[in-house]
């Protein structure tokens, strides 16, 4: 099984190398690199590929900046073979990456969507267990034993919208299902859970392998942060629990759609986030926040 990995770029150049790196340590070689270049003002970027002797490594610059969700797209036009992965550019992939989601799609062969076990990193490449990756990995990620759980349909959405324990950059794809599935419009800051909730809501299956070969850069700088003082992050969260709540219930899915409706850890997120937010954030930050909290 060739695994296709793609990077869309725009970041700090330095990381994406340590990114382009750990994809070139897997003891697994059966793998091919795709880097999107979203139009990042460094001439060194095209310089380092074009240096770089590895057929399986291809580097394309867009002709003008997509944004995040359009170079997502791009990946997915790009793609060929049967699954991808969507790389962060400044994530890693630990030596055995490739080996674990190969032994998951011989596992489970349905499987649109593969989460490995990961592992969180900060700036500077120190492992570190923030509060919201121990609720992550703790209480929200399914419990199977060493052995590899499988969520489909309605028990996939229900775990989802509980909240998301997912890690998006970590994840590999079936091509088709993504094909098949779009991003949503004018849900930038959590357009991956909507995605992986449509998935859910047309049947779709979800693996979930606990072995660690994934490092996660979790780090302040980064744009989740900066949309959790200014407002949007929890804004864009009320909005689409909102929507996947009328979904749900209009497929019979009462589980679901109660979770939804309660959106009981996004409550405490948001929460936990507030003394911070009304540290730093803006006026329209903390009152997202704030109503975040306590509306209905």
């Amino acid at each position: 099984m060739t695994l296709e990995i793609f990077v869309p770029f725009w970041g700090d150049p330095a990381l994406l190398y340590e990114t382009v790196d750990s994809v070139r340590d897997q003891r697994n070689g059966d793998w091919r690199l795709v880097v999107i270049d979203d139009c990042y003002p460094d001439d060194s970027v095209p310089a380092y590929f074009a240096a770089l002797d590895d057929e399986r490594i291809t580097y394309t610059r867009n002709e003008v900046n997509l944004g995040i969700t359009e170079n997502y797209r791009e990946a997915i036009r790009r793609a060929t073979t049967e699954h991808i992965t969507i790389l962060g550019c400044d994530d890693l992939l630990h030596p055995d990456y490739v080996d674990v989601i190969a032994r998951t799609v011989a596992a489970v062969p349905d499987a649109d969507v593969i989460q490995p076990g990961v592992q969180v990193i900060d700036e500077h490449g120190a492992v570190v267990r923030p509060l919201v990756d121990r609720v992550k990995t703790g209480l929200l990620a399914p419990r199977h034993g060493h052995g590899i759980a499988v969520l489909q349909g309605e028990r996939m959405a229900t775990s989802l919208i509980r909240g998301d324990w997912l890690y998006w950059p970590s994840l590999t794809f079936r091509t088709e299902t993504l094909r098949r599935i779009d991003f949503r419009d004018g849900l930038p800051i959590i357009q991956d859970l909507a995605l992986l909730m449509d998935i859910a809501f047309e049947g779709g299956t979800l693996a979930y392998n606990p072995t660690v070969c994934f490092s996660y850069r979790r780090h302040g700088g980064s744009a989740s942060q900066k949309t959790l003082l200014d407002g949007r992050r929890f804004r864009d969260e009320r909005t689409y629990y909102a929507q996947a709540r009328q979904i749900a219930a209009a497929q019979g899915w009462s589980r679901t759609a109660r979770t939804a409706r309660l959106r009981a850890m996004s409550r405490l997120h948001a929460l936990a986030e507030l003394p911070g937010v009304l540290r730093h954030g803006t006026g329209a930050g903390i009152q997202s926040t704030v109503a975040h909290v306590f509306a209905y």
